[in-house]
């Protein structure tokens, strides 16, 4: 296992819309590994592959504990029904430091196939239900950024410029 390079906003590669896993195979194992780790490392409660330059249909979400203990997989997943209303103050690994109150399903119920490439049904209400829509909507190209006000869009922005200078990192922006 490896700790891969989580990528920040704005950069455009978090934009792309991730494609499918052909086939769940020791690479895709190894990378789901990769981004547990990852995960943990940082930490967080979730990572989709598109955060770790990996454009691929598959996230991992562990609510247990930074060290982990009950890590889901999730290669190729589909929403297939969400319900009711909660607003839940999210972080995300691409805006370390950064979090905001955003309104989400209560209920999410989701398939997917596992690390081994099994088909499973997942339901989830409350942070669960919340990682699965924030984590999936990263396959998407949707970010956190997208759920705020013009307001807080600018505020995050000149946030995200300051954690970019912190580092000594370029900004890879994104369009628009």
């Amino acid at each position: 296992m490896a700790i891969r390079k989580v990528i920040l906003f704005p950069s455009k590669r978090l934009r792309a819309k991730a494609r499918a896993v052909e086939q769940v195979d020791d690479a895709i194992r190894r990378l789901l590994d990769d981004m547990a780790e990852t995960m943990y490392s940082e930490p967080g409660v979730g990572l989709a592959a598109t955060q770790v330059g990996a454009p691929l249909r598959m996230f991992v979400i562990d609510l247990a504990s930074p060290e982990g203990g009950e890590l889901h997989a999730f290669i190729n997943p589909r929403i297939v029904s969400l319900e009711g209303e909660i607003v839940w103050k999210e972080g995300c690994l691409s805006f370390p430091g950064i979090s905001q109150e955003v309104k989400r399903h209560k209920k999410a119920v989701i398939e997917a196939l596992d690390r081994n490439g099994k088909p499973f049904t997942l339901e989830g209400t409350d942070l669960l239900a919340v990682a699965i829509q924030h984590e999936y909507d990263h396959l998407e190209g949707k970010l956190l950024i997208d759920h705020v006000s013009y307001l807080k869009k600018r505020m995050i922005r000149r946030e995200m410029v300051k954690v970019h200078q912190e580092r000594g990192e370029a900004m890879d922006t994104e369009a628009g």
